[in-house]
This record gives C-alpha cells, sequence and structure tokens, in this order.
C-alpha cells in the first residue's frame, strides 16, 4: 500500500470510528447494528436508502426530537420518565439504535426491540401539569413520534442527498415505515406524503410551548460533544436541523436561521454529508 492509499484508509477508519463511538456505548458493549437479508424490508427498499445515511439521519433526528417536544403529552412522557437531563448522548443513541434495529437488522432483532419499546410504554402514563391524564402507549401519541420521524428523515434526505426524489418514493417511504409505527401501535398511521402532511396539520392544534419545551430543547441543543473532534460537526448538525424544521416549528420554538446563515449552513451540511458517505464507502 503506497503512502496515499495508506493516508486515505487510516482517514476513513479513523472518521468510521469517531462516528460509530458516537452511536454506541463501547462501556455498555453496544457495537454497530449488522445489516440482514432477513431484515423487515429488503435492501433495495426506500427505508434503507434514506435510513442508511448518516448525516442525514442525524439532522432529521434532531428534528424530529424538537417537533415531537412540541406535543405536551409527548415532552410530559420524556419529562416524567426519562433520564434525558443527566444523559441525553444516552437517549440519543437508544432512538438511533431503535431505528438501525428496525430498518436494517435481522427480522428477530427488529421484533425484539419492537416488543422491548412496547413493553416499555406500557409502564410510562401521569398527569399533565393541568391534570390531563397521558400514556406513552396512546395511539395518537405514537402517531405524532412517527410521523415527525418519517417527515423529518425523509426531508433531511431530500434536503442533502437526493433533491430530485421522486414523489412515488417518498409514498413508498411512508408506506414501508408505516409498518415499524402499526407494530408500535401507533393510529393513524401516514402511508403517502400527502397523509403525512394531512395529520401533522390535524395535530398542530395540540402543540403547546412553555418553560418545560424551552428546558427540553436547550438540555438538546446546548449538550456537550462526545469529544473535540466531533464538536463542528455537531454544531453543524443542530444547526441544519433547526434551519430543516417547518417555519411554525420554528417559530414556535423562538428559533431561527438567519436568511444569510442558511445556505452556509446547508452547504456545510451538505459537505459533511458526502465526507461521510465517502468513509463509509
Amino acid at each position: 500500500m503506497d503512502f496515499v492509499a495508506f493516508a486515505t484508509h487510516s482517514v476513513r477508519r479513523a472518521m468510521v470510528g469517531q462516528v460509530r463511538a458516537v452511536f454506541n456505548d463501547a462501556a455498555r458493549g453496544e457495537t454497530p447494528v449488522q445489516p440482514s437479508d432477513d431484515a423487515l424490508f429488503t435492501r433495495d427498499s426506500v427505508l434503507w436508502r434514506v435510513h442508511g445515511d448518516v448525516t442525514t439521519m442525524m439532522v432529521g433526528g434532531v428534528a424530529a426530537l424538537l417537533l415531537q417536544m412540541l406535543h405536551p403529552a409527548v415532552l410530559a412522557g420524556v419529562w416524567d420518565h426519562s433520564k434525558f437531563r443527566h444523559d441525553m448522548l444516552g437517549r440519543l443513541r437508544g432512538t438511533a439504535r431503535f431505528i438501525a434495529q428496525t430498518s436494517y437488522a435481522s427480522r428477530a432483532e427488529a421484533e425484539a426491540a419492537i416488543a422491548r419499546v412496547r413493553t416499555i410504554h406500557q409502564h410510562i402514563r401521569g398527569t399533565l401539569p393541568d391534570g390531563t391524564p397521558y400514556r406513552a402507549d396512546d395511539p395518537r401519541l405514537l402517531a405524532w413520534v412517527h410521523v415527525t420521524e418519517a417527515v423529518s428523515f425523509l426531508d433531511g434526505w431530500i434536503r442533502y442527498a437526493e433533491p430530485g426524489m421522486s414523489r412515488a418514493d417518498q409514498d413508498r417511504y411512508f408506506a414501508e415505515f408505516a409498518q415499524v409505527a402499526e407494530a408500535l401501535g401507533a393510529d393513524p398511521v401516514p402511508h403517502s406524503r400527502a397523509e403525512a402532511q394531512a395529520l401533522i396539520a390535524e395535530m398542530r392544534g395540540e402543540l403547546h410551548y412553555d418553560a418545560r419545551t424551552r428546558e427540553v430543547a436547550r438540555l438538546l441543543l446546548e449538550q456537550p460533544a462526545p469529544n473535540l473532534a466531533t464538536k463542528p460537526f455537531q454544531a453543524m448538525t443542530f444547526a441544519a436541523a433547526i434551519d430543516l424544521l417547518p417555519g411554525w416549528a420554528r417559530q414556535m420554538h423562538h428559533l431561527s436561521t438567519p436568511p444569510l446563515a442558511a445556505p452556509a449552513v446547508r452547504l456545510g451540511t451538505r459537505g459533511v454529508a458526502e465526507t461521510l458517505r465517502w468513509a463509509f464507502r
């Protein structure tokens, strides 16, 4: 191996190692989820294409969390029953691992992950500050969590990977991802872009922003990077996630992307995405 090839290999290995360290807790013995030919979805599925891209999933994942916490009952479940205040990275890792397992791990591993989450949801219940009861296995709340993830993951992919994605492939993505949501007990579950947009529009009247929303958003967006090497990438990811949000959601969160900064955020994020795709090739 010549020097250039060796250097290229070393850079790739270092980048892949840094990313895997973020998503897998070595202290708990976690290793990357392995793709399987016996997954819930085939290798040529649109879902594999979208969920297999590191940068767009990180951007979409943060945007989805910002949308999800605008629903008071979803926020209460996190506030009352989660250790996010002390381990935000752990919570993010858990969510990312679940998405990976249900996307391309073996069918047995995916079904076990779904069963585990359903069991956890059965024990999460409480009361909102106004006295309204909530439970994590409420089909409508699960539908909100799902639709915000689906739209955010897909919009991140379209913006930073496949701007010309056909509407047919977008609808196919929603139809595929619906299988996981339905297995978790969500209802209603959108099977197309139009149905997803209609569900979000229908549920906007239930959304609310208050001091607890602000605190959870702050903890998410101000969490320290896992290490110095990932700090600039994390900052770019958070800026891109805010930029990805629909305007009404940015307004509710009192967040904004200055018009002159948006092109730089998108250009920088696109560069990070292309670099990581090169590293994982």
